[in-house]
């Protein structure tokens, strides 16, 4: 359904990226989706596709520049050496930009590794209108968080190791002090529960009440 495309980053080196096009075309509104720590693998470009059926342009940036991992362990290490910064401020901006070109509205929205860096644009890309944050917080101060003004929601388990309910709180309580429109929601399940490639992990029930409820924010968030 969607295709490889190159877009250019800020600084003008370029960034290759999964482009998925809706029926409406070129005028839908854009959706920046980000890959979980394993990179560019089918189920996310499937996401894409998704996404695309729900009438926006998806396009996900390819953040390790083609390279995938199989295991945890290859996941992590890929995830360790990515420059989180240089990720938010030029890949993502630049995917951000790219469907700025002919889509008036573009949403940020990622899974994992992609949820932090959804909530790390939210602070340092401001050409984006929504959020859309899945079991990951990047490592900021309060202060920073604070400053978010684009509307979020967000999506968090509650057997989750790495976003433990405890950091969830707390990216709450700094949220309540921004002056962003955010939802945030709990669910009974485990970090990944939207990966339907994932049966040990995914969890049918959360994962369509968890997109029923994206759709229907970002829908007003973008009206």
């Amino acid at each position: 359904m969607g295709e490889m495309i190159q877009f250019k980053r800020p600084d003008g080196k370029t960034c290759p990226g999964y482009l998925a096009a809706p029926k409406a075309g070129t005028g839908a509104p854009g959706f920046v989706c980000i890959q979980e720590w394993w990179g560019i693998n089918e189920q996310i470009k499937k996401t894409a596709d998704r996404l695309a059926g729900e009438g926006y342009r998806a396009l996900v940036p390819d953040l390790y520049r083609g390279k995938l991992a199989k295991a945890a362990d290859e996941a992590s290490h890929l995830m360790g050496s990515l420059n989180f910064p240089d990720a938010a401020e030029q890949d993502i901006r630049g995917a951000v930009q790219y469907l700025k070109q002919s889509s008036k509205k573009v949403v940020v929205g990622g899974f994992c590794l992609g949820g932090a860096l959804t909530i790390l644009a939210a602070v340092r890309v401001p050409e984006m209108d929504a959020g859309a944050c899945f079991y990951g917080i990047p490592d900021l101060s309060a202060k920073e968080i604070k400053q978010i003004k684009t509307p979020l929601i967000g999506h968090f388990a509650n057997k989750d190791g790495w976003c433990t309910p405890a950091k969830v709180n707390d990216f709450e309580a700094a949220l309540k002090q921004s002056k962003a429109e955010f939802e945030i929601y709990r669910y009974d399940a485990q970090h990944a529960f939207m990966n339907e490639a994932r049966p040990e992990v995914y969890d049918a029930a959360s994962a369509k009440l968890a997109w029923e409820r994206t759709m229907k924010f970002l829908k007003k968030a973008l009206a």
